[in-house]
């Protein structure tokens, strides 16, 4: 019986508890013929917490409570055959409310509990053996739980709002990069189509530059200088231009791209940046000195031990 409830009155000075709110709002959802008078007098037996409790009759009178009003906690009587409180929890939680809720009962917890969590309540006690400040405790966590809930929800809702905006910077980035090329092809009297180089290309060459450009994001320019001279050197042998080197990085960038997931799509974008930046210059410096090498003539270098004296001076015969 909920009368067999246990006092536990605190003889300390009030004060601010560890853990515990300093006020909470309960509403107590019990039956007709059962009244919050007993619980009323158990939580003002123990100065812990200040508990301001409501009362509600019934499972319409409390749905109408949390309509119009804001709890921190709920208190919910499981009366069978007068109160259910498995239907009253569907019948919240179905409409959408996020109250914390535990569940008062006779029946022992081993009896009840897994049938309150699973109709979605956040605790179950056995009236007659709790404790009142094991029950503001209960409270108190069930309050605290859902406020992080709550709490991790808005976070993850505004983490994902923030990936969208950066994904959406980054097609617009990746649309001028596309104009750039477009207009580079225009002036070089080729097809003013969007470059797609990686189609173009030996896909062995692809393949390559994706994995580079994955282990790249995640390990940063300081551990790929070589492979990326490597690939640079490369691509100065088969003679590719850098609007074909250009075109082939935006073409498995929007691949990578279009997989990412959760992942931070400006990270993502920033490597890539680095690495075709980095990679441009090495191919760069690769043709500049295939340059120099067909400009410089070549020069006989004279056989070991044939080279004329520095200071020998050639006289005409007399």
């Amino acid at each position: 019986m909920e009368t067999g409830f246990t006092s536990q009155s605190s003889t300390s000075t009030p004060s601010p508890w560890r853990g515990l709110p300093s006020r909470i709002r309960v509403l107590y959802v019990t039956s007709f013929h059962r009244t919050g008078g007993w619980l009323a007098e158990a939580f003002a037996s123990d100065s812990a917490v200040e508990v301001h409790l409501e009362e509600a009759n019934g499972t319409n009178a409390g749905l109408s409570h949390l309509r119009e009003e804001i709890y921190d906690a709920v208190l919910l009587s499981h009366t069978p055959g007068e109160l259910d409180a498995v239907e009253f929890l569907s019948a919240l939680r179905g409409g959408g409310s996020e109250e914390p809720v535990v569940v008062l009962g006779a029946e022992s917890e081993q009896e009840m509990a897994a049938h309150a969590f699973e109709a979605g309540a956040d605790s179950y006690v056995c009236v007659n053996t709790v404790t009142t400040r094991t029950l503001i405790w209960m409270v108190a966590r069930a309050v605290q739980r859902r406020q992080l809930t709550r709490e991790n929800r808005q976070l993850n809702q505004a983490d994902h709002q923030r990936r969208q905006r950066e994904l959406a910077e980054t097609r617009h980035i990746l649309d001028d990069q596309h104009a750039a090329l477009q207009t580079l092809n225009l002036r070089a009297g080729q097809d003013s189509s969007k470059l797609e180089a990686a189609s173009n290309l030996p896909q062995e060459l692809v393949a390559h530059y994706r994995e580079l450009l994955r282990a790249y994001v995640i390990m940063g320019s300081g551990n790929l200088s070589t492979e990326v001279q490597s690939l640079a050197e490369l691509l100065t042998v088969v003679s590719l231009s850098a609007k074909e080197v250009m075109g082939m990085h935006l073409s498995v960038l929007e691949e990578l791209l279009q997989g990412l997931g959760n992942r931070s799509s400006r990270h993502v974008t920033t490597r890539a940046d680095l690495l075709i930046l980095e990679l441009l210059v090495y191919v760069s410096d690769g043709y500049r000195q295939r340059y120099r090498d067909r400009m410089v003539p070549p020069v006989q270098q004279p056989l070991p031990g044939f080279s004329p004296p520095t200071d020998f001076v050639e006289h005409e015969p007399a």
